[in-house]
């Protein structure tokens, strides 16, 4: 009895590594997709008067892409953790950008662009809540309001 029960519990530790190792994999394969979505964007456009039109771009569209795909896993199919892990902090997360954000603001404000600089500070920060909220809602979102 006791054999078997030692049995039972190294199937589980090796199936829990199992599942640990395969959600590690799709983060990491899904960041590679990411990291290369973004920098294509990147490349394919360029600052607009100096503002940092790409950036904004991709943290919008992956802000409505996550909210919806969470939505969507959510409310309306079951997707396994390590691929939504995958898609979601994988992909996703390689492919938006807080701290290029940041390091923009920054050189807008450094470069006496302070106008420019409070632009894209609300269109990505009021325009990426509006465009998640967006996705939400295209996701299918249910909510009990009360």
């Amino acid at each position: 009895m006791a054999e078997e029960k030692k049995r039972e519990e190294t199937s589980r530790d090796l199936s829990l590594r199992g599942d640990v190792a395969r959600q590690y994999g799709a983060v990491a394969v899904g960041g590679v997709i990411g990291a290369l979505l973004r920098e294509l964007l990147e490349v394919a456009v360029p600052p607009v008067h100096g503002f940092p039109l790409a950036t904004l771009l991709i943290n919008w569209s992956g802000s409505f892409v996550l909210a919806w795909f969470y939505t969507v896993t959510i409310w309306r199919f079951k997707v396994p953790q390590w691929l939504r892990a995958g898609i979601g902090t994988g992909i996703i997360g390689a492919y938006t950008t807080f701290s290029t954000f940041a390091v923009e603001t920054n050189a807008l404000l450094m470069h006496g662009q302070s106008a420019t600089a409070l632009l894209y500070v609300v269109l990505s920060l009021v325009g990426g809540f509006l465009i998640a909220l967006l996705g939400s809602h295209l996701g299918g979102e249910r909510r009990e309001i009360g």
